[in-house]
Parts: structure tokens; sequence; C-alpha cells
């Protein structure tokens, strides 16, 4: 386990919603750390950063948790500043803060001008200057990796989130052109596209807002999977560890479906 062996990663969105099963951000910080990076873990609750570094067991005494909002444009340049302050590099940037049904109505019909900004400065804007920032730091060096993580529905059309689906294909859209603006640089940029995940945002949030069992939106969710099942917060973690390493290093502006099949039923 030492495929990331001294890298320095800055993970944004690196603690936890509340809820049972372990969440994209926390799997990635403990597979990362397990892997032999020095992580920055950064996320809005201090606290819960803390927690997924602490979970990564005794090669956690590089890493460090880190408090930022990421909708507070500063907050994310000082992230950036405390890994160069404290490890003089930075080589992976990985963006996984998301919100979705918890920012409000997003049919179309509901939609307001608040939600769709809200949900776009979150998962979109975030991600964009994030790589803004690590940007000159990746050219100098000649080398970095950048994931995003972004989701299926910026390709199928099952859903009616109608602004988390067009901030998710936003992220699409501007890792790809930054992927092939910066690879003249030594620098890869590429996105995981989550599916029907059983992480405590995708299925606890849902059972606090609608009030059914967990056991009955966990069964209509992998009745829509071809493998029969939901994927884990570390099913995203592994697709993160394996692109931010070396093994994929003639890969770069992919969208990398973490999704049991389900992107292959529409021929994608």
């Amino acid at each position: 386990m030492t495929r990331l062996e001294g890298k320095v990663a800055l993970i944004i969105g690196a603690g936890q919603s509340p809820g049972e099963a372990m969440g994209n951000g926390r799997a990635t910080v403990i597979r990362f750390i397990q892997e032999g990076a020095y992580v920055l873990a950064v996320d809005r609750h201090l606290h819960s950063a803390q927690e997924s570094i602490d979970m990564a067991g005794p090669k956690n005494v590089n890493s460090e948790a880190f408090a930022a909002d990421v909708t507070q444009t500063q907050m994310l340049q000082a992230a950036v500043d405390r890994a160069m302050q404290r490890w003089g590099r930075i080589d992976i940037l990985h963006y996984n803060v998301g919100v979705s049904i918890m920012a409000g109505e997003q049919t179309l019909d509901k939609l307001t001008d608040d939600v769709f900004d809200s949900v776009h400065a979150i998962n979109l804007r975030g991600a964009v200057m994030a790589a803004k920032f690590v940007l000159p730091i990746m050219r100098e060096q000649q080398s970095g990796v950048v994931i995003n993580v972004a989701s299926i529905t910026a390709i199928e059309t099952a859903t009616p989130l109608v602004a988390y689906r067009t901030s998710k294909a936003g992220m699409v859209a501007f890792t790809q052109q930054f992927a092939v603006e910066n690879a003249q640089y030594g620098i890869r940029a590429n996105a995981i596209l989550p599916g029907l995940m059983e992480t405590a945002m995708a299925v606890d949030t849902r059972m606090r807002l609608s009030g059914r069992s967990r056991e009955d939106i966990v069964q209509e969710r992998q009745n829509r999977v071809p493998l029969g099942r939901g994927g884990s917060g570390y099913d995203v973690a592994n697709a993160a560890v394996f692109l931010a390493s070396d093994e994929a290093s003639f890969i770069t502006g992919i969208n990398l479906p973490v999704d049991g099949g389900t992107l292959a039923r529409i021929g994608w």
C-alpha cells in the first residue's frame, strides 16, 4: 500500500455527512493516507475532517485537518497556502464537495435563484477556484493530478434535480478543459462519476427528509443498478487512488463511472 508514498494531497470535502454509512470524502482520506500520502483534509467542519484522519491508522501522523467553507473563495486559497507552508508542494487536488437534495427544491417549476446559485457555488465554483489556486504550483512542479467527483447525473437524465445536474455537467466540462490545457505541463485531470451510492449523503439525508426507512431507500436504489447493489464510499476512494497514482500516468481528461453499470444501460 505505497502507491501514493510521499505525495501531498489536498482533499476538499474530507469530512462526513451525518449518518451510518461512510462518505466518499472520508473514505478517500483514509485510503490516500493508507497508500502513503500526506493529506491536508479540508472540510467546513474541522472535527469531521480530523475524524477522517484519525480513522486512517498509524500512517496518519503526517496529515492535518483544515477548516474551510468552499463558498468562501479566500478559504480555498488559505487551504492551498497551508499545504504549501507545511509540505512545499501539492501533488494531488481531490475535490469531493457536493450538495444535492439538501439544497432545496430543484425541479424547474420550483427552482429559485438562491437554490441554483448555492448549488453551483458549492459543487462547481469551488472546484474551479480550487483548481485555479493549485494550477501555478503544479505548473512550476511540472506535475500534478486533479480529481473532481462529479456524478452520473452529468450524463443520464433520470434526476429531476436541475441545479445538481447542471453543476455536475459543468464539472465534467471544466475537468476536460483543464486536462487539455495543462497536459503539456505534466498535469493530469480526471472526473469520477459516482452512481447510486449508499453513503450518508445519499441514504441518510433522504431518510431524514422523507421519513422513509433505510431499507426502503436502499432497496429502491439497488433495483436501478445492474450489479444489484449500491456503491460504497470506498468504491469512489479506490478509483481516486488509482487516478492519483502513477498507474494512471497516461490517463487524463476522462470521466470514470463508478456506478455498477448504470450508464451502460444508455450505452455510455
